[in-house]
């Protein structure tokens, strides 16, 4: 990167927490880290406002969007699933500030990377749908971590995920093989529109997507390449690559 060049700014997904009777918009710190550590960027946190947001006004002031994990999950609703079990997290102000930003970012040649809880809003702005407890479906693994276990056990190495030849993902591995950590109970269940599989995990869970016809970069992983991100030959490129999609965006 030209140091001389402004870095790019790039919005993180905020999620809508309860501290002591208040309400915050926050975002996981690993995720901010790594776009400060790999792409040399400015993050701002993207509020939950809903409709209430401009989101023309911000796709006109960010160089990207970074759409988060969360242990909330996509409301069912949206994808016409049955209703979710009791307990389960939901973050109703993310979704309805999430899912249609994801769409109108694309369409205007904003970058987008959608790590988690991302991959599933993009799969689900796209018309997809999603498997809601994937550890409970015949044939699939369960994708969860211990959360009783420390972070390094946790966002250890969990299995292999086969790149599709030829993808975007595989050029930037140099390799159509490669290992990942796994956290994640939901995954996809119906492609979105428009998406094109980049990986595939070792029971034929879909964990890595681009969106065919978007003018730049357009990513959604569902592993976690934000820890230890200049540590991880795949995550740091995925990341500067990212960046890379930002700057360009900003000479617009």
């Amino acid at each position: 990167m030209n140091t001389k060049e402004a870095p790019p700014i790039i919005g993180v997904s905020g999620c809508r927490k309860d501290i002591d009777g208040y309400a915050y918009d926050s975002a996981p710190q690993m995720y901010v880290e790594a776009l400060d550590q790999t792409c040399g960027a400015v993050p701002l946190i993207v509020p939950t406002l809903g409709d209430k947001l401009h989101r023309a006004s911000l796709i006109n002031h960010v160089d990207g969007l970074l759409f988060t994990g969360s242990i909330s999950n996509v409301e069912p609703y949206h994808y016409d699933g049955s209703d979710s079990v009791e307990g389960t997290a939901h973050d109703p102000y993310r979704d309805a500030t999430t899912l249609p930003l994801i769409r109108q970012a694309v369409d205007a040649g904003v970058p987008i990377l959608c790590i988690c809880r991302g991959i599933q809003e993009l799969n689900v702005a796209y018309g997809g749908s999603l498997f809601q407890r994937v550890f409970e479906e015949p044939y699939l693994l369960d994708h969860r971590s211990d959360r009783a276990q420390p972070m390094d056990v946790r966002y250890d190495i969990a299995h292999e995920v086969t790149l599709v030849e030829g993808g975007l993902f595989a050029q930037l591995a140099g390799s159509t093989k490669i290992d990942v950590n796994s956290l994640h109970g939901q995954g996809i269940e119906r492609l979105g529109n428009g998406l094109t599989v980049e990986a595939i995990a070792p029971d034929g869970l879909i964990e890595g997507v681009t969106v065919s016809a978007a003018r730049r970069f357009a990513v959604g992983i569902q592993w976690h390449p934000e820890y230890r991100a200049m540590e991880n030959p795949f995550s740091r490129a995925l990341f500067e690559a990212f960046g890379d999609a930002a700057r360009d965006r900003a000479l617009e």
